[in-house]
Order: C-alpha cells, then sequence, then structure tokens
C-alpha cells in the first residue's frame, strides 16, 4: 500500500485549486493499493489558498523549528502544514503505508525540491515538511517523477 498526494489522482486540491493528474496514481488508486491524501488539506487550509513555500531551510529544519512556512500574504502558515502532516502520518501509519509518492516542489510534499522562499520561481534541492516527517518515521518517499 502506498499514500499519494490527492493532487496527482486528479483531485483539485493544490494552491490553485488544479490537479496533476498522473496515469500511474490513478491506476494504483484503481486497484486498492494507494490511498490519496492531501497534506494541507488535512491541517484546514481552505482550496483555493495563497500560494505558500518554506522560508529559512526546508522540511526538516521545519520540523526542528530552524525554518517556518509563509504564506505570499506573508501569513505564518507553519503549524496548519504541521497539523496536516502529522495527520498524513498518522493515516500512513495506519494503513501499514512504507512509501509514499509526493508533489515534487511543494511545501509540504516535494521530495527532492522545494521553493526557495522568495516566492520568485527559484527550486532549490530539499523536502517538503510532510516529506521530511515521513522519512524520520521510515516511510520512502519520491515524487511522481520518479514513479
Amino acid at each position: 500500500m502506498k499514500l499519494i498526494s490527492a493532487c496527482l489522482i486528479g483531485c483539485e486540491c493544490r494552491y490553485d485549486q488544479k490537479s496533476c493528474r498522473t496515469d500511474l496514481g490513478e491506476l494504483l488508486l484503481s486497484q486498492g493499493k494507494a490511498i490519496p491524501v492531501c497534506p494541507e488539506q488535512l491541517g484546514g487550509l481552505p482550496t483555493p489558498r495563497p500560494p505558500a513555500e518554506i522560508v529559512g531551510g526546508d522540511g526538516f529544519d521545519v520540523l526542528d523549528g530552524r525554518a517556518k512556512i509563509v504564506d505570499n500574504q506573508g501569513n505564518d502558515v507553519t503549524d496548519i502544514f504541521l497539523a496536516g502532516a502529522h495527520q498524513a502520518l498518522k493515516i500512513a501509519q495506519t494503513a501499514g503505508v512504507t512509501s509514499a509518492i509526493l508533489k515534487e516542489n511543494s511545501p509540504s510534499c516535494g521530495s527532492s525540491f522545494i521553493y526557495d522562499g522568495t516566492f520568485t520561481g527559484k527550486k532549490v534541492q530539499g523536502v517538503g515538511l510532510t516529506a521530511a516527517l515521513f522519512l524520520r518515521n521510515g516511510i520512502e518517499v519520491c515524487s511522481e517523477r520518479m514513479e
């Protein structure tokens, strides 16, 4: 069983109310091999919502209190993202998930790259908050590009 970012199976749950549907995501779901989640919605954020980026590091830094997540309006949404990441982890652990396919570049789900926190479109190496929490708890993560 895998956990998959809900936007990858066609749910319009991204910040811009769009999806990033992938054929593999839909196939895994139709075969009963994947559980879709959106950590940002699980944390209580609406859709659509202002875009957010990690400022001061990556998801590991957020977990350790060295970085935060802010939206493009300047609001600190770290606690909401943390709540969603922990809810996603709870779902994964309850279902016995050992790996996750997560949406690259997301402040929650990025597994290799995230935006740099300046809202200029620049990407840097690093993981999102949910990806970091999963990795710390023994859940393998990969992006939709590596499925």
